[in-house]
């Protein structure tokens, strides 16, 4: 009877701190809730045309099973945006209607909604900004960035994440460690691409990798390639302060390319190599980089395309299939984000240095101006939506 009695009330204690936890947790996410809860309007960076960004009140959105609402923090600026707002495409998307810009984000969670589990109010996460449909048979072998029906921040007609408040499928919503900023959430994104770019060229321990271009992409693809065991990373611009950039955070070689001739150039970084890269990834989208990539690498090897290309007509395809160098592909990654959370957290890499401007929302224009203007120098661009 005793033990019986004990039993009982050892339940009954532990029905007790059950409650009181929900009644707690409750309180907690009431109490935090109520910022958002007080916001009549939305503000979003949105673009209407060739040049034209405005800043519009939309409405906050309303949540969905497995959806979370996030107060936007940190977002960047990509080569993409920079196409979509000067040329009114990029690649074979093109504007047809007016859309909110923005996919390198980060946020903290403001609501959650029905069914969430793995997030609460108040946690800081990345966003992985392409949601693709989970069925069709791409998204069963785990290549759900080719899914046919994925919606990708700011991919036309698909709106983005620059605005106040924007709202996501949790499970694409990587929770941040405390040591990780929200800059540092949003460079996941083009980090992912550098980890996808890495991946699909298989640098592995002693590659030797040619990087064309040292923009944000091309410097997290040198660091991303020498942290998967490259013994020698050379990499390529046109801009002396990016070059300089690259060579603090770690390149082995940096090559500022002052010819237009890509049989020559591929020569210049054969004697600097000490011999070709058996892996060249194409990060700039300038089509002599392209061809001087084809040039450069050592036959049987592998060109990865990360930049999309002009087609000029210029590109060496049959010095390629000559020396059976593969020409690959990447349509933006999947499975990488959680590689890439990883990368920030523990390699001791520091990425902060690669932003080099801030701005707050309302000065959207002024940072895409900054993020073209080559006299500004800027590599990475955030704009800060909670200012």
């Amino acid at each position: 009877m005793c033990t019986h009695r004990s039993s009982d009330k050892a339940r009954g204690t532990y029905f007790c701190e059950i409650v009181l936890a929900d009644i707690v947790l409750a309180w907690r996410r009431t109490v935090m809730a109520s910022p958002c809860d007080s916001v009549t309007g939305n503000l979003a960076a949105v673009l209407h045309g060739k040049l034209d960004i405005r800043l519009e009140k939309i409405a906050v959105p309303e949540l969905e099973e497995n959806e979370v609402l996030l107060a936007m923090g940190s977002v960047g600026i990509c080569g993409s945006d920079l196409k979509y707002w000067i040329e009114g495409k990029c690649g074979i998307f093109t504007l047809g209607q007016p859309m909110v810009m923005g996919h390198e984000g980060s946020g903290t969670v403001a609501r959650v909604g029905p069914g969430v589990k793995s997030l609460t109010i108040g946690d800081r996460v990345a966003v992985e900004p392409g949601v693709p449909c989970r069925k069709c048979a791409l998204c069963k072998k785990g290549r759900y960035n080719l899914c046919k029906k994925i919606c990708f921040c700011a991919t036309p007609p698909d709106d983005g994440n620059l605005c106040r408040y924007y709202k996501h499928p949790a499970d694409f919503c990587f929770k941040l460690p405390d040591q990780v900023s929200l800059d540092e959430g949003a460079l996941l994104e083009p980090l992912a691409v550098a980890i996808y770019s890495c991946r699909r060229g298989n640098v592995a321990l002693g590659t030797k990798v040619l990087v064309c271009g040292s923009g944000p992409v091309g410097i997290l693809t040198m660091l991303v390639a020498k942290q998967m065991g490259a013994s020698k990373v050379l990499i390529t611009d046109i801009d002396d302060i990016r070059l300089e950039m690259a060579n603090r955070m770690g390149a082995d070689l940096t090559l500022k390319v002052t010819s237009d001739d890509s049989m020559c150039l591929a020569k210049q970084i054969e004697v600097m190599m000490g011999g070709q890269p058996e892996v060249s990834i194409e990060c700039s989208g300038a089509d002599l980089s392209y061809a001087t990539a084809i040039h450069a690498t050592f036959p049987g090897g592998c060109v990865v395309t990360v930049a999309r290309h002009k087609n000029s007509g210029d590109i060496p395809l049959n010095h390629a299939a000559t020396k059976e160098v593969d020409i690959k592909g990447i349509f933006r990654y999947a499975n990488c984000y959680p590689a890439a959370l990883d990368f920030v957290t523990n390699s001791g890499v520091d990425l902060t240095p690669l932003i080099t401007h801030h701005f707050n929302l309302m000065n959207t224009t002024s940072a895409f101006e900054a993020a073209r203007s080559r006299d500004a120098h800027a590599v990475k661009v955030m704009i800060h939506c909670n200012k």
